[in-house]
C-alpha cells in the first residue's frame, strides 16, 4: 500500500491557518501483544478515510507498524525514524517516518537533550497534520520517553485477559513522571480494551475492572477479537481497508468517529 493512501491529505496540502496545532498521540504499553500497532495503524487509517490529514510515525525497533502499512523495506521521501532522531539538521517535512532504529537506543544515549529528538522533529509537522500517531515499542526505555515527551496525549491499549492490568501501575507511574520532569500538559487519550471476547466472564470481568479504574478515560467503542485485522499485517495493509465489513473494520471506524467527537467536546 501506498503512504499517501493513508492520509486524509498530503503534507503539501498543509491547514491555511496559521495558528491550527495538530494533536500529537503516543500510542503505548509496555505489556506485548495488546494490540498497540494494529491500533495504531487502524485509527489513523478511519481518521484518514473520514477526510483528515494523518502521520504515522513508527519508533518501534521491531517495525511491525512500517511493514503492516505495506512499506517494509522502502525509505519513504528518503528519511527515516532513525535519521530524524540522529540529525539534528534534518528536515521533518520530507519524512514518512517508517522505521530503522535497531540499536538507536545506545546510540541516542550521548546526545544532548536526548529526550526530545523527536519532538523538535515533529513540533513543525503540527501545522501540517490534524493528527501525528506514534507507535512505541513494547517498553518503557528512551525511544518510548522520546514519544511521551513529543505527545500530547497516550492511547493506550489494553487486551481483556487475566494480566491485563499486569504492569499497567508501571506505564501510569511512568506517564506521572514524564509530566513532573519534561511534559506537564501529557495527558490520557483513552484507554482503549482490545481483542475482546464478550462469550467469556473473563472478558466482561476485565472490562468492568478497566472501566472501575480509569473511569471515563476509557473509550466506549471496545475492538472484539477478529481473525481479519489479525490477517491484514501479512498481506501490508490496515485491517480497515482489508476487510471493510469486518466487525473488526467497523470498531476501529466507530473508535475514530468516538475520538473526534470527544475532541469536539473538549473544545466547545
Amino acid at each position: 500500500m501506498k503512504y499517501a493512501s493513508l492520509v486524509g491529505h498530503t503534507p503539501e496540502q498543509s491547514h491555511s491557518s496559521s495558528s491550527f496545532r495538530g494533536r500529537i498521540v503516543a500510542v503505548a504499553n509496555q505489556k506485548g501483544g495488546v494490540g498497540k500497532t494494529t491500533t495504531a495503524i487502524n485509527v489513523a487509517t478511519s481518521l484518514a478515510l473520514d477526510g483528515h490529514s494523518v502521520l504515522l510515525v513508527d519508533v518501534d525497533p521491531q517495525a511491525n507498524l512500517t511493514s503492516g502499512v505495506g512499506m517494509k523495506g522502502h525509505r519513504a521521501h528518503g528519511g527515516t525514524a532513525y535519521e530524524a532522531l540522529m540529525n539534528e539538521n534534518a528536515d521533518p517535512a520530507s519524512f514518512v517516518l517508517p522505521t530503522h532504529l535497531t540499536g538507536a537506543e545506545i546510540e541516542m544515549v550521548p546526545l544532548l537533550a536526548r529526550e526530545r529528538c523527536l519532538q523538535r522533529v515533529l513540533e513543525p509537522l503540527r501545522a501540517r497534520f490534524k493528527f501525528i500517531f506514534i507507535d512505541c515499542p513494547p517498553s518503557l526505555g528512551l525511544l518510548t520517553l522520546n514519544a511521551l515527551v513529543a505527545a500530547d496525549a497516550v492511547l493506550i491499549p489494553l487486551h481483556c485477559e487475566y494480566f491485563a492490568l499486569e504492569g499497567l501501575a508501571d506505564l501510569v507511574g511512568t506517564l506521572r513522571r514524564v509530566r513532573g520532569a519534561l511534559n506537564p500538559a501529557l495527558d490520557i487519550e483513552g484507554v482503549l480494551l482490545t481483542m475482546y471476547d464478550d462469550r467469556t466472564n473473563l472478558g466482561q470481568l476485565v472490562a468492568r475492572d478497566v472501566r472501575d479504574f480509569f473511569k471515563d478515560k476509557v473509550f466506549n467503542t471496545i475492538i472484539p477479537r477478529n481473525v481479519r485485522l489479525g490477517e491484514a499485517p501479512s498481506h501490508g495493509t490496515p485491517g480497515v481497508l482489508y476487510d471493510t465489513k469486518s466487525r473488526g473494520a467497523a470498531a476501529y471506524i466507530a473508535l475514530a468517529k468516538e475520538m473526534i467527537s470527544r475532541h469536539a467536546q473538549r473544545a466547545a
